[in-house]
């Protein structure tokens, strides 16, 4: 049986790819579409939309964005591309009742909620018996930072096969990473800026978490060090970064290359409708335009694999942001809960 979902801020870039990719997704049946008062009420497609739609998406009338949903549409899981101001409550006010798969920031670094990537961490989703002690029917979930996803998914099996004792990395991000209106052409153009407020700092927080142990309904940090610089790029979808990594034990090029090649998780062992059948593709030289849509958008690409010291690599990976480190990863993460039996 299909699962009926929500849409939370789905006028949004973000929010748009949410109802595309649910629209073509045979677990989920769109049931309502939210977003700002100042767009409630409308037809959906009468706002400026960036993709095709089948005309009964078109159709439907946008809700405003609140608890209130659960009173008006019979929702099973709520997808928030909600901005993290908004979303803090929203979303907890949602999971008291239904599931909640969100991509924004509000609740990432929370204690009892799962910042999850299933190929890396889905014993993490233990955390959900933490929220329903404190009285939730329903459960909050969510993806990392767009970035931290490209990451990680290259960083997890590197980890397992030789451990970690530092990470160095500098992101070439693109603008749709900033929504529609984020950065300026005028800015952007013929540019590279060397800044993105507050990036860095979840770069350099959450694959700690993400590649932290569980136990006793808890999450452990790692220890590694993790350092990040993040810089904008005139590219329209596809973060790029090149990745300085020390490892605990020492490993050939070959070695290091198999444990990336080589890396499978949940999705893929459960054939779950979003997952790639390679998490990890390997190209000589990734590019943006050439490799983002690898697995559909779900693949993280990487290459230029090179051994510069004794436990010392420098490499590159790249992925789209906005499916694999956005909708995609949140999709994926609720058809995981779903195979789970957490919903």
């Amino acid at each position: 049986m299909k699962m009926k979902a929500a849409v939370l801020g789905a006028t949004g870039m973000v929010g748009q790819r949410f109802v595309k990719m649910l629209s073509e997704n045979d677990w989920f049946d769109i049931e309502c579409i939210a977003a700002s008062k100042r767009t409630a009420g409308t037809r959906y497609g009468d706002n400026d939309l960036g993709f095709e739609y089948p005309d009964d998406i078109l159709d439907m009338t946008i809700a405003e964005t609140s608890k209130n949903i659960l009173k008006e549409y019979d929702i099973d899981i709520a997808f928030s591309a909600l901005p993290a101001d908004v979303a803090g409550q929203v979303e907890a006010e949602l999971a008291e009742k239904i599931a909640v798969s969100t991509n924004s920031a509000a609740h990432r670094m929370d204690a009892d909620v799962p910042l999850l990537i299933p190929e890396v961490n889905p014993e993490h989703l233990g955390l959900i018996d933490l929220q329903r002690k404190k009285g939730w029917n329903g459960c909050l979930v969510t993806n990392p930072n767009c970035s931290t996803i490209m990451l990680v998914m290259t960083l997890k099996p590197l980890m397992d096969a030789f451990g970690i004792k530092d990470v160095k990395v500098a992101t070439m991000q693109a603008v749709s990473g900033a929504g529609f209106t984020g950065v300026s052409s005028m800015a952007i153009l013929d540019n590279v800026i060397p800044y993105i407020g507050k990036e860095e700092q979840k770069m350099e927080r959450e694959p700690k978490k993400l590649l932290g142990s569980f136990s006793n309904d808890a999450v452990s940090f790692a220890t590694f060090g993790m350092t990040a610089l993040c810089t904008r790029v005139p590219v329209i979808d596809g973060h790029t970064e090149s990745v300085f990594i020390e490892l605990e034990r020492d490993a050939t090029e070959e070695e290091f290359t198999e444990a990336l090649r080589s890396f499978r998780g949940i999705p893929q062992d459960r054939n779950l409708p979003s997952a790639p059948k390679r998490p990890i593709e390997l190209r000589d030289i990734p590019q943006p335009r050439m490799h983002r849509d690898l697995g559909n958008g779900m693949s993280v690409t990487a290459g230029r694999i090179v051994k510069v010291a004794p436990r010392t690599f420098k490499y590159v990976t790249m992925g789209h942001n906005t499916i694999r480190g956005a909708v995609g990863a949140s999709i994926l993460n609720a058809e995981l809960l779903k195979e789970l039996e957490y919903l």
